[in-house]
């Protein structure tokens, strides 16, 4: 076995291109629409900082070296990651946007939950009056119901006695 030989995948391995693209699994949260007011807030935040001076700037050290041609070759090679190489500034904006979203959506909860309730209020009012118009209605009915009983026994009272048989 060999330990420090580079990694080769085939070309036509099934899941090496379709990992690479995956879709992020929440579209809604990131979509370039629903970000532009939070990158407006991050400009003015931006700028609002940049007039502040600055407590204490530290230099980016410098980005890793390049893997070796060998590596490269093979078609796939392993993405370095240093935790040194993320200035603080670059973590700064990050925590910055992602305390900003963070934030919008708390807004934007708070504006659904208000929103809901007042829905929630107009649609038992409006149960109410539909309640009691069905009621009025069913009342309406039964009179109704009373009215035709009434006129089909003085129909049959007054037609009696055309069908008695008489006898002589």
């Amino acid at each position: 076995m060999l330990v420090n030989a580079p990694l080769e995948v085939p070309e036509d391995f099934p899941m090496s291109e379709p990992a690479r693209q995956a879709p992020s699994p929440e579209p809604g949260l990131r979509s370039p629409a629903a970000t532009a007011p939070l990158r407006d807030w991050l400009a003015t935040m931006r700028t609002a900082m940049s007039d502040t001076p600055a407590v204490e700037t530290r230099s980016a050290e410098p980005a890793p070296a390049e893997p070796d041609a060998e590596a490269r070759n093979s078609g796939w090679s392993p993405r370095l990651v240093s935790v040194a190489a993320k200035s603080t500034e670059a973590a700064d904006e990050d925590v910055a946007e992602i305390m900003a979203e963070n934030m919008m959506l708390k807004a934007r909860l708070r504006l659904e939950s208000e929103r809901r309730d007042e829905l929630q209020v107009i649609l038992a009012q409006e149960i109410r009056e539909l309640r009691a118009h069905i009621a009025e209605e069913v009342g309406k009915m039964d009179d109704l119901r009373t009215e035709r009983d009434l006129w089909r026994a003085r129909c049959e009272a007054l037609a009696a006695p055309l069908f008695q048989v008489q006898h002589r």
